[in-house]
């Protein structure tokens, strides 16, 4: 979360500080109107510069992983640079529109507009030109405006069903188009021979490049493999359900605690799971465990068959549990456990040197997933703690010192709820663990 707050804040400050930059010195006394021009072109900068680091973002560019510390959290950084915009966006429309309506109310009187400085020069060719653009950039942009508005409203309702927030998702960057026009235009001409102009051209680039990208469908296009299903296995008092795929050529292999991007049917698009399996060229099979949250996994069971087609895209993530500590404390929360079930079965190929305690807090388990998880454990050489919330009662980080007394000296990997982990990581970092050491996926793609 640190790198992520650290990208954002770092992206809003270099912004910040470029126009400040070209907007000093600014005057010792300032109208009305002036301090509004000052707030449209301000508010103007941050909206479409988070704008264009999101649509950036949202390619699932790899070498971008190692700077935030996965796509979970390039993914959660491009959600808080949307809002940013949002509300960026929703100031630039009310200082923009703001004295039109103070005029119509009979707050205040008509602006008198002014010409340019007796002393201006004549604007040049390429001025001129954008000069002659202003009121179709303001007209578009008004539109362009609302349309985002609606589209990331939409996108932070987690009720509005995930197939139409992606297909509605990707209009953003048709939006986003009109939107760099709209600010190429209307940003001050002075401002793009200045340190501002060439930061703001640059996440524009960016940014049109990646929303080329969305519009024609080949973010992801060169990890996507085809494959089979191979096998379905249900554990229905769960909610859970089990797939192994055998892939096609083109799978370069996986890390344990990745995941990926599956398509079991074209009409409902991809979804992100978990791999729950190490990787064995051999075999070239898969495995991904999902639990029954919506309505597209609680029909999973009776629609996934043997020999059904599915595209996986990947791997993703850096939940991969290196670090340089003698010793790790697993936290998988419900359906959680996956990431850990694939490092199980790696530790089973290739066995580890560190001690490695592995707390499963589930609300139920059926018999036969509990003697899987324990074979797994075994293999690999993992202490499993069970714990059933009708039977244990909530995992707390007093009961987690308490099952392994020499924590101090062990990370924290955490794959589960978001305020679960919040809540663990605030107890443990408070009791002594060092920040660094707890590690959390952030498995939320919206």
């Amino acid at each position: 979360m640190t790198r992520i707050r650290f990208a954002l804040w770092g992206i809003l400050s270099v912004l910040s500080a470029a126009w400040l930059l070209a907007n000093l010195p600014i005057p010792d006394t300032l109208s009305f109107i002036a301090v509004r021009n000052l707030l449209v072109q301000y508010s103007g900068v941050l909206a479409i510069g988070a704008m264009s680091a999101a649509m950036i973002l949202a390619t699932r560019a790899k070498w971008l992983e190692p700077w935030l510390n996965g796509l979970d959290k390039s993914y959660r950084l491009h959600k808080w640079l949307g809002i940013t915009a949002l509300v960026v966006s929703v100031t630039h429309w009310i200082a923009a529109k703001g004295p039109k309506w103070l005029v119509q109310w009979g707050v205040m009187e008509r602006p008198k507009r002014g010409g340019p400085p007796a002393d201006a020069a004549e604007p040049g060719a390429i001025q001129a030109f954008f000069n002659s653009l202003r009121d179709t950039a303001e007209g578009l942009g008004e539109w362009a405006f609302y349309a985002v508005i609606l589209l990331i409203l939409l996108a932070l309702i987690k009720r509005f069903p995930y197939k139409y927030f992606v297909s509605t998702h990707t209009l953003i960057a048709v939006a986003y188009l009109v939107l760099v026009f709209h600010g190429a235009v209307l940003m001050n001409f002075d401002a793009w021979s200045q340190p501002l102009g060439i930061v703001t051209a640059l996440l524009m680039l960016g940014g049109v490049i990646s929303a080329a990208l969305a519009l024609s469908r080949q973010i992801g296009r060169r990890h996507k493999v085809a494959g089979r299903i191979e096998a379905v296995r249900s554990f229905p008092s769960m909610r859970i359900t089990e797939v192994e795929v055998k892939l096609d050529a083109g799978w370069a292999g996986h890390d344990a605690g990745q995941f990926a991007f599956v398509t079991f049917d074209r009409s409902e698009g991809k979804h992100p799971f978990t791999i729950a399996s190490a990787w064995d060229p051999a075999t070239r099979c898969i495995t991904f465990i999902t639990k029954a949250l919506g309505d597209y996994t609680r029909f999973l069971p009776e629609q996934l068959m043997v020999g059904g087609a599915a595209t996986v895209e990947g791997p993703y993530g850096r939940f991969t549990f290196d670090d340089d500590k003698p010793r790790q404390i697993w936290i998988g929360g419900g359906i959680g456990i996956t990431p850990f079930i694939a490092r199980m079965k790696q530790l089973a190929i290739s066995p580890g040197t560190k001690q490695i305690d592995l707390i499963h807090s589930v609300p139920e388990i059926a018999p036969e997933a509990l003697e899987l998880l324990k074979a797994d454990a075994e293999a690999a050489g993992v202490t499993l703690h069970l714990m059933i919330d009708s039977r244990d009662g909530a995992l707390t980080g007093d009961r987690l010192r308490q099952m392994v007394p020499d924590w101090t000296s062990a990370s924290v990997w955490f794959c589960g709820p978001a305020g679960f982990g919040q809540a663990m990581r605030g107890d443990l970092v408070a009791h002594g663990l060092a920040a660094g050491d707890f590690h959390q996926e952030l498995f939320n793609m919206r």
